[in-house]
């Protein structure tokens, strides 16, 4: 397997790949800058590493280059004490990609922080290896759809075939990710209480909720998790008995599955869209002063129509002539008709400026809209969002999708996310968090989740504990990258405020575990935070896979490692139904226990 990439992300793939699934790795990344340190995967494993990472930086200018003097060196290569060999260059280029191995790799995952240098590597890589399975990170999901078609094309003709897969014999295929996109959906779900997490893929809905184990539950995979009480772990895809021990335990609950038109029916109506609804033109007062001047205009065609007996479409066509004051007097007529006529002239007064406050309204809220909304007086139990970068972006698209009220806090004014909340309409804080007055601008002490997910973490950090001193009972949830740094944030924060949910969530940590799948030619359909650890969601065929094939779905599960859950194609499958060849089930996992699957 080889890595390249420039930030946490390569390195945590890295780890994952190694200290999990046991391959051969290489890695590559810029030389003397990088990012972020390796995560901690086993604690002497990692001190070793980190020491080693030392003596090579410190010998990256004498040790591992070639070329002659005066010439730009090469790559320098160094071997970890872990296994895993280190090839640091500033860009993937075709004689570093070939330096690590891509002619003969099973596969590469190409995780820089910038699209271009992403595409341009996999399509130098493509041609050095056509069987080369390919792993993206793209930030643009449509250019990310187009490139997977096209490089698996340039696969298919270079191999002769007609298409990578199973039937043509060959292993093949690209696969494009976004970190963005896998941590956001388990970030919103950390940040409201009660709100569903979903993996869905063909036609079949998985929804998994956080509550408390009742007598009713029974045995079975309905389970997904039971959450940690004072110092005892989660357990991740607990056994039967586990199950009927742990009444009233917090757990992790699948409880839902069926088609996605389930869902959709179940879910609010409501939608925020780009689109402008009508009744945010006109404020509240004006839309009631209109609905009067109406009930006022048709009391008097009915009044008219009962004192003179004419037609009642033709006492509507005179009130409004007379509204209007485009009718000729009643000099002649009844008294009760004169009568009429004066009143409606009045009310045709009123009208002119009620016609002329809702002209003014309108095109001050068109000339608006344009323009970033500052949050509403009353405004509360809503979720405050600190960062509009790229995983603050989808995640605020996520919450919208969920119907979640949400105050965004940005300190640029040219941020990626500004564009976003201003297309969905979406309260936003101008300001640094860490300045007095913005967080109370974002009306924090009525909300009810801080979710703090910009780039920095003491900003983070330093906002979460700010925040606590005006809501010691908020909801907190914080992006750290460092997970030690992280664990002990955490547990600070949890003897601090007991009575208060505080989660600490890495992006890496969330999307490594589907980077990692991707690489191994396994389908990883998403993955859900369990406190610090995640579950994978994978779709398996059955055949050739003993630990399934004869079994029923009931009984196809290894206590906390995996789990199968349902036959895909086949959402209400009984639990009893013997898995055959043919079959394809989706399984949670923990990432051993994928491993074990393969």
């Amino acid at each position: 397997m080889v890595v390249c990439g420039d930030d946490g992300l390569a390195h945590r793939l890295a780890a994952e790949l190694r200290g999990v699934y046991e391959e051969q790795v290489t890695l590559v990344v810029p030389p003397d800058r990088r990012i972020a340190r390796p995560p901690v995967v086993g604690r002497a494993r990692a001190a070793s590493a980190a020491l080693f990472d030392r003596m090579v930086s410190a010998a990256v200018g004498t040790v591992g280059r070639t070329g002659p003097p005066g010439q730009p060196a090469g790559p320098a290569t160094a071997q970890r004490a872990d296994g895993e060999r280190v090839l640091e260059a500033d860009e993937p280029t075709e004689a570093v990609l070939a330096e690590a191995g891509v002619a003969r790799a099973a596969a590469l995952a190409l995780v820089y922080d910038d699209d271009e240098t992403n595409i341009r590597a996999a399509l130098t890589a493509r041609r050095l290896n056509p069987r080369l399975r390919l792993v993206l990170r793209l930030y643009n999901r449509r250019l990310g759809q187009h490139i997977e078609e096209l490089l698996d094309q340039a696969a298919a003709l270079a191999a002769g075939d007609g298409a990578p897969g199973p039937d043509s014999g060959m292993e093949a295929s690209t696969t494009v990710l976004s970190d963005a996109d896998t941590a956001a959906p388990a970030l919103a779900a950390t940040a409201v209480a009660g709100t569903s997490r979903v993996v869905q893929t063909e036609g079949l809905l998985l929804r998994a909720v956080e509550r408390p184990l009742s007598g009713e539950d029974g045995a079975g995979p309905s389970t997904l998790a039971l959450l940690s009480v004072g110092e005892q772990p989660p357990l991740l895809l607990p056994g039967d008995e586990d199950v009927r021990r742990a009444a009233g335990r917090q757990a992790v609950v699948l409880e839902h599955v069926s088609s996605p038109t389930d869902a959709e029916s179940a879910a609010p109506a409501r939608r925020l869209t780009g689109v402008m609804p009508l009744a945010s033109l006109f404020s509240r007062r004006l839309r009631w002063s209109l609905a009067g001047l109406v009930g006022c205009v048709v009391a008097l065609a009915v009044t008219l129509w009962l004192v003179t007996g004419i037609h009642p479409l033709r006492a509507c066509y005179i009130t409004l002539l007379d509204l209007f004051a485009i009718d000729d007097p009643a000099f002649k007529e009844p008294l009760g008709r004169q009568i009429l006529q004066l009143l409606s002239a009045l009310v045709g007064l009123l009208l002119l400026p009620v016609l002329l406050a809702a002209a003014l309204e309108a095109l001050g809220t068109f000339r608006t809209a344009s323009t970033l909304r500052r949050p509403p007086r009353g405004l509360s139990d809503h979720v405050v969002l600190l960062g509009l970068g790229k995983i603050g972006t989808r995640v605020l698209t996520r919450l919208r999708e969920l119907n979640v009220p949400v105050v965004c806090v940005e300190s640029d004014p040219e941020a990626r996310g500004l564009a976003t909340a201003r297309r969905l309409r979406v309260p936003v804080v101008l300001g640094d968090v860490t300045q007095e007055g913005v967080l109370e601008a974002a009306q924090i002490h009525r909300a009810r989740t801080l979710l703090a997910v910009t780039s920095a973490d003491t900003t983070n950090l330093e906002a979460v504990l700010y925040a606590r001193t005006v809501r010691p009972d908020l909801r907190v949830v914080l992006r750290l990258y460092d997970d030690d740094f992280a664990t002990a944030v955490y547990r600070t924060l949890r003897a601090a405020h007991p009575n208060a949910l505080t989660r600490s969530r890495s992006v890496t940590h969330l999307a490594a575990p589907a980077f990692a799948g991707a690489m191994l030619g396994r389908q990883v359909l998403g993955a859900i935070a369990v406190e610090r650890r995640v579950l994978l969601f994978a779709a398996v065929d059955v055949d050739g896979h003993p630990q399934l094939e004869g079994r029923t779905l009931r009984d196809a599960f290894h206590t906390g490692s995996w789990r199968a859950l349902a036959r895909l194609g086949h959402p209400d499958t009984s639990l009893d139904h013997v898995l055959e060849k043919g079959d394809r089930v989706v399984v949670a996992a923990t990432r051993r226990g994928l491993a074990e699957l393969r």
